[in-house]
């Protein structure tokens, strides 16, 4: 058991549940994604099914026995597009409480592209002058441009009401179908494109390094570096070229659902939706125009332990000089 001060950080999306916790000197002692498919069945009514609370609420609960052993300090705990927009949020956040006694922060796409930003940029870090990240979710996309500084600056930002979750839902593309394909892509690169222009980046992208979270991208790496398996790990930070992707995507739209399922890099859990990702994923680098794009594993949870400790040490550092304080003025009467 590690009684050293620790630091815990929650991310729920659509899809994923992200739990990382750290120590004072941002070293990672816990990192582990599970699959909550939160979103699952969601789109229809715009509320968590029965079955999807239940299995958050028991994710939560698990965490918490995990967090148990180690000593947490600081915890955040973050709730993205899934609670943003499902009707029974407020009953399913109060469930969590009451079976973990986890907050449960349901946060903007403002909040969530910035938490993102400051977890993946240190990939890029001082590479250009400027950065786009975006970050394809289960119920969401957002998109960021920012400053590639040691403190980034957002200088503009959207959030995409479609993820691979909700569009594979909606558009009804679990397997390749080319009209269907087509009426998620309009949508795409009608909101992208809106990006462009409101951002100016057709006038700054010579000095822009694209970056993009979540597994689509890491799952690209391993296809293109041909590792065997889709490894999260040993994708984090590749560059990857978009020519090289769109060869990949041409072979993922050949796939059945049954094929999916099998594919060492998709798998059963990711074979409805990664359809959708695709599409999505390519819609959005071909209209911001980018050429190459670095994968990232870092995302919101890694911003949200960097905060917490940089917080916990900033305290105590002040805690510390006030009883240094105290004891100097004691001590000079």
């Amino acid at each position: 058991m590690n009684r050293s001060d620790c630091f815990a950080a929650i991310d729920l999306g659509t899809n994923s549940c992200r739990l990382l916790i750290a120590d004072a000197k941002k070293r990672y002692l816990f990192s582990e994604s599970y699959s909550v498919k939160m979103g699952e069945g969601m789109y229809a009514h715009m509320r968590f099914t029965p079955e999807a609370f239940a299995r958050g609420v028991e994710c939560f609960y698990k965490m918490k026995q995990i967090m148990d052993r180690f000593h947490i300090v600081k915890t955040r705990a973050i709730a993205t597009a899934s609670c943003r927009m499902a009707q029974n949020a407020p009953e399913f956040i109060d469930a969590v409480y009451k079976e973990s006694l986890i907050r449960l922060e349901v946060v903007d796409g403002y909040e969530e592209a910035r938490l993102n930003l400051k977890g993946a940029i240190e990939h890029v870090q001082g590479k250009s002058e400027y950065v786009v990240l975006y970050d394809l979710g289960g119920g969401s996309t957002e998109i960021t441009l920012a400053t590639n500084t040691q403190t980034p600056k957002i200088l503009y930002t959207i959030s995409i009401p479609w993820g691979a979750r909700n569009a594979s839902e909606a558009f009804d593309l679990v397997e390749y179908d080319a009209v269907k394909a087509k009426k998620l892509h309009d949508e795409i690169a009608a909101e992208t494109q809106s990006f462009v222009e409101a951002s100016n980046l057709a006038n700054i992208r010579d000095k822009v390094c694209f970056v993009a979270t979540s597994s689509t991208p890491l799952r690209f790496v391993s296809m293109i570096e041909k590792f065997g398996q889709y490894d999260r790990d040993k994708s984090d930070g590749h560059v990857i070229s978009c020519k090289d992707i769109d060869a990949q995507i041409e072979g993922v739209y050949k796939l059945t659902r049954a094929e999916m399922m099998e594919n060492l890099y998709i798998g059963q859990k990711r074979s409805s939706i990664f359809t959708a990702a695709c599409v999505i994923f390519k819609t959005i680098y071909d209209t911001l125009g980018a050429k190459e794009i670095t994968a990232s594993l870092k995302s919101a949870k890694d911003g949200i332990i960097s905060e917490l400790i940089d917080q916990y040490n900033f305290e105590h550092h002040k805690e510390n000089n006030g009883k240094i304080n105290q004891i100097s003025q004691r001590n000079s009467r």
